[in-house]
Parts: C-alpha cells; structure tokens; sequence
C-alpha cells in the first residue's frame, strides 16, 4: 500500500478556503462540467493538499511550474501560472530569465512562445 492512500479525505479541513485562494480558476471552470472529477481532484488534492506542502515554498513550486509548462510547450496552462508566479514572489525579471535559461534546454521555440505569452501577462499584471 502506497503511503498516500493513508491520507485522510479531505486532505486539508481547509481545502475549500485554500481553494477560494487559489487562482485562476478560468480555466478550470471552463471544462468544470465536462470533467467534474478532474477539477475536482485538481481543486481537492493538487491545489488543496500537493500546494501546500511545507517542503517547497509557493513561489518554488511556480517557478518549478513555470519551468516545466515551458519546456512541454503548454502555453494555455503557462498564462494563469505565470500569474500565478507573480502572486506567489516571483518578479517579471525574474520569469524573463527562466525564459531566456530554458531557451537552451527546452528549445528556442519554446523560449520564444513563452516569451510571447509573458508579454501579454506582464501587460495585464
């Protein structure tokens, strides 16, 4: 038996306030009733529970997201976690570098598509 399956549900008795504060919430809503399930294991047990592990800060945990939606090429999940990003520490400067950085392990495409997307949510924030 794996350890997880130990948890106790839910995993946090404050998962829904959690979740209130955890955004965007766009996307998620936009296929909420096609997958009801997934959104809310994403809402209950990503965002509830994986987030808020003590082990790695939410601003360590954005940049490692951000980092990883570069290099796989998913640009629509990159905007609402480049913001994110910026509501959890990380400064533009600082999102531009892991951009430019990836740009030679993820690829040069994938650099630029992400700097595009950045564009437009820095513009925004």
């Amino acid at each position: 038996m794996l350890a997880s399956a130990a948890i106790a549900y839910p995993p946090n008795k404050n998962w829904r306030k959690i979740m209130a504060q955890s955004q965007p919430t766009s996307a998620r809503d936009a296929v909420r009733n096609v997958v009801p399930d997934l959104i809310g294991y994403t809402e209950k047990w990503l965002f509830g529970e994986v987030w808020e592990r003590p082990q790695l800060s939410k601003r360590d945990r954005s940049l490692i997201v951000v980092a990883t939606l570069i290099a796989l090429g998913r640009e629509k999940q990159l905007v609402g976690h480049l913001e994110r990003a910026l509501n959890n520490g990380l400064s533009k400067t600082e999102l531009s570098e892991v951009i430019t950085h990836l740009a030679f392990y993820a690829g040069w495409p994938a650099a630029m598509t992400a700097a595009l997307v950045a564009k437009d949510v820095f513009e925004k924030h």
